[in-house]
């Protein structure tokens, strides 16, 4: 007990590893695990988060603050706000065969990362199960060609090539449901005993994974596994903003006739005359303008936009 009090007069720096409810488990810097519940006047705390520990006891303890955060990835719809990690240097977005991404939701995941400034990988896993290379043909040529790091592996077998990528980096790992992030993260780490499952019949795929969880791989990488998802809000992104989170935009934007040009169809757009040229994928162009009409119409519904100029599609593209 008295190594406790000394503990509590001056507080310990920890990192979140993960969060239950009320509840976080924080490691300290010496690797010690506490349980802790957070001061009620904090804002929410996430995976990731550093934060100064008060302990109460050798395996409890209390969040007295949240120090200041590199980057934080969230999603948010029209209900609420989630964060997912804070505190990550890349993003690593895992693809399979099965379930076939979403060009859509994968676009979706990359405007997120690129708001929030930070790196991107996108790995192809099962490709056991895409013997034509028909998908990675598809990814190559839709986000390769964006300049995307990509690299591919069949986690039953090897990750290797991920354990490169992951070097000194602070790791999301992001993606659709079922499409392996457990199974990854047990091949990287056999002790950590991440649930895995079964993709269904209906290739959506199933949650395996019900909270973020943070890992430590060697002595200089971290890695962050999230729930699989179905969907990826971008309520927090402002419509002006959007543009700027896609890469293959950034070169053209200022180039428009008219200051507030939200690339949707008027005269004079410049990201309109490159697609003109084939210097912006179709495809591309429509994700932007199907995640626009998403974000106007909710803007306007909470009356910071006007109403959305596109009609919204589903998605049934291929990468």
């Amino acid at each position: 007990m008295p190594a406790v009090a000394a503990f509590a007069a001056k507080g310990l720096d920890a990192r979140v590893i993960a969060r239950h409810g009320q509840h976080c488990r924080v490691r300290t810097c010496s690797g010690n695990i506490l349980t802790c519940l957070a001061r009620s006047r904090l804002d929410p705390i996430v995976c990731g988060d550093r934060v100064r520990v008060t302990p109460s006891s050798t395996s409890e303890g209390v969040i007295e603050a949240v120090l200041p955060r590199s980057s934080l990835i969230y999603r948010c719809d029209r209900r609420r706000e989630k964060a997912i990690a804070a505190n990550v240097s890349q993003a690593i977005v895992v693809l399979a065969t099965a379930p076939w991404p979403n060009s859509e939701f994968v676009d979706r995941c990359l405007v997120a990362v690129e708001y929030a400034g930070v790196k991107i990988v996108l790995v192809q896993n099962k490709i056991d199960l895409d013997s034509d290379r028909t998908l990675h043909t598809a990814l190559l040529a839709r986000y390769g060609a964006l300049g995307y790091r990509m690299c591919e592996l069949c986690a039953h077998h090897d990750v290797d090539t991920l354990r490169t990528e992951l070097r000194a980096e602070t790791s999301l790992l992001i993606g659709q449901s079922g499409v392996g992030k457990s199974t990854i993260v047990n091949a990287l780490l056999p002790d950590a005993q991440a649930r895995t499952g079964e993709v269904s019949r209906s290739q959506t795929g199933r949650h395996t994974t019900t909270h973020a969880q943070l890992y430590r791989i060697g002595e200089d990488a971290t890695l962050i596994d999230s729930p699989g998802m179905h969907q990826f809000g971008l309520q927090h992104i402002a419509p002006a903003d959007l543009a700027a989170c896609f890469v293959e935009f950034r070169p053209l934007l200022g180039g428009c006739r008219f200051n507030d040009c939200r690339h949707a169809g008027e005269p004079g757009c410049a990201l309109h005359d490159a697609l003109r040229q084939g210097r912006i994928q179709r495809s591309r162009m429509r994700s932007y303008a199907r995640i626009l009409s998403s974000l106007l119409q909710s803007h306007s519904a909470s009356g910071r936009a006007e109403p959305a100029r596109h009609r919204h599609q589903e998605d049934d593209e291929q990468p």
